[in-house]
């Protein structure tokens, strides 16, 4: 018989088995991703339920017995924890993920959301924009937006491994209406401000930030702050502070976000709470019963930390705000002039500042590490300490932080060690505390290797469940997981992410909570953490058995007042 005789025989042989398959199978639950076997915590804070997770598509489908599911990809989760994609409230990723999408830093320790915004990527003025490119240092890119929301469309039009999402940062706001001043806006001004504010809410923006103990935003009055927070209450949003002292007037700057929440009628979050300075370690007690006293009178006050002694930020927080009006131009060329030189070094040495000065606070320059130059010429005293490099040059450490500036034409990255561990365990401990990293996402390769870096940046999260949980037991597994998933979710107001529920997006980190740990150190900070197994972002795998896959299905994470 002719071979094409056959073929109705065999298209009907196929189609009785595959009617013998359906039959066979019918009623059995299929997925796309099935998590077997692991512990299950939800991001309510109770302790892991041995169970499986059912995702299709970019949501949870099903949580319980899934033995008899079938799905195109199987995990087996067994002796490993499955908790939501954490979250970090405090990214500095907004440039890193221009440089590299995958977020590799972050995503090795299961961050599926950053959230962006100290300083916003917009409103962007003509004079903002230029500043914006003179300022990029080894990550360079096109500033081709002009709010925020357009920087949010740019970020997702090119791709992105982890969700992201944004506060307006009213220092933005501020320099987009009225540049680097120092003074109070005028009627007009204020209007102009607040509108932009709205518009951002509009464009997605979670809320108002403010950093107030850096130039321009430390110009702005308390009853600024409260007029432009108030558009944001308007949308949803909440107020998120950098509050305009950590040190000498540490309880006066927890007072006034208090009141700006109160004013405004706002949830006011509190950016990487601390008490720097030895001088001020014995003032958390009466930061934390100022901040339980507010919300027991019905104030949404929360806060967020990372799991270090030190700080990270530049040389501005080394020198008094005047000196600075106008920008990093105007500041430099300030500096150049010896009689405000004299000044500002008069200033910088005083034994009670008049200004917020981490240097002063670190109380010797054997606590101050340089971490980033733009310059390649100063790029070899990157890791060492201000003391050791104002010894190589016979300058006081004073004279020295202001030659790097004037020669790096930027404010120069550095960590300040100013906290004491004790209070670190402390405020892990608080119900109200999230977690952010303040830091951006980096890889131990490229561009990302020609700075130092804060441990922070690899390190926070795994830090946390690793060494604080499961080495100190500052708090339980399930708590931890909580305050890094349904707490901040909630704080922020955003809707279906932070926990492992049926109909939410599936962000869902798989670790070994015996294992995870932080290697990143001062001296070694390019160390990616280790104990994250799997990461899936919107349903799609972004780790898997440890290695990131490529996968880009990160999302913008939008604002309660987004118009669509």
């Amino acid at each position: 018989m002719p071979a094409c005789e056959f073929r109705p025989v065999v298209r009907l042989v196929a189609t009785l088995l595959a009617g013998l398959l359906l039959a066979g199978c019918a009623g059995v639950p299929r997925y796309d991703v099935l998590i077997r076997h692991g512990t299950v915590y939800d991001g309510s804070g109770g302790a892991g339920v041995p169970t499986d997770v059912g995702i299709r598509g970019d949501r949870i489908a099903t949580i319980g017995d899934l033995s008899k599911a079938r799905a195109k990809r199987v995990i087996d989760a067994a002796g490993l924890a499955v908790a939501p994609g954490f979250i970090n409230m405090l990214s500095r990723s907004e440039e890193t993920l221009l440089a590299d999408p995958r977020s590799q830093g972050e995503i090795r320790q299961g961050v599926t959301l950053e959230v962006f915004g100290e300083f916003s990527m917009g409103p962007v003025s003509a004079a903002s924009r230029a500043e914006m490119r003179e300022q990029q240092g080894d990550i360079r890119y096109e500033v081709d937006w002009d709010t925020l929301g357009g920087y949010l469309d740019s970020l997702q039009r090119r791709g992105i491994a982890p969700n992201v999402a944004s506060f307006v940062a009213g220092p933005t706001v501020r320099e987009t209406v009225m540049g680097q001043v120092s003074r109070a806006p005028t009627d007009a001004e204020l209007v102009r401000m607040q509108a932009l504010v709205s518009a951002a809410m509009d464009e997605g923006a979670l809320g108002l930030t403010t950093a107030l103990i850096y130039a321009p935003a430390v110009f702005a009055s308390t009853e600024e702050l409260i007029a432009l927070a108030k558009p944001a209450a308007a949308k949803g949003g909440i107020y998120t502070a950098h509050i305009r002292s950590e040190g000498r007037r540490l309880l006066e700057a927890v007072d006034e976000t208090i009141r700006i929440a109160r004013e405004a009628g706002i949830p006011a979050e509190i950016y990487h709470l601390k008490a720097a300075g030895e001088a001020n370690w014995a003032k958390l007690p009466q930061v934390i019963q100022r901040i339980e006293a507010a919300r027991s009178e019905g104030l949404a006050i929360t806060a967020n930390m990372y799991n270090y002694t030190a700080g990270a930020t530049g040389f501005d927080a080394a020198m008094p705000p005047w000196v600075q009006e106008g920008g990093i131009k105007a500041w430099v060329t300030r500096l150049r002039d010896p009689a405000i030189r004299a000044r500002v070094l008069t200033e910088m040495r005083a034994s009670d500042p008049s200004f917020e000065s981490l240097y002063a606070a670190t109380g010797s320059p054997e606590r101050v590490l340089l971490l980033g130059f733009k310059t390649e010429a100063l790029k070899p005293l990157t890791g060492k300490t201000l003391a050791a490099v104002a010894a190589e040059r016979g300058t006081s450490p004073e004279d020295t932080i202001i030659d790097l500036v004037v020669a790096d034409g930027s404010r120069v990255e550095v960590a300040y060690f100013l906290m004491s561990e004790d209070n670190v365990r402390r405020q892990i401990a608080l119900p109200w505390m999230s977690f952010g990293s303040d830091a951006g996402s980096s890889a131990p390769e490229g561009v990302f290797l020609k700075s130092s870096a804060h441990p922070r940046a690899y390190g926070n999260f795994a830090r946390l469940l690793g060494h604080y949980v499961r080495d100190e037991r500052v708090i339980t597994l399930g708590e931890a997981i909580r305050r890094l998933t349904q707490l901040p979710a909630h704080n922020l107001r955003i809707e279906q992410r932070g926990e492992l529920r049926p109909g939410f997006f599936a962000d869902v980190v798989v670790f070994d909570p015996t294992t995870i740990s932080d290697h990143a150190t001062y001296e070694s900070p390019h160390q990616y953490a280790t104990g994250v197994r799997y990461v899936l972002v919107n349903g799609v795998a972004v780790l898997s058995e440890g290695e990131h896959t490529g996968a880009l299905p990160g999302r913008i994470v939008r604002g309660p007042g987004y118009r669509h």
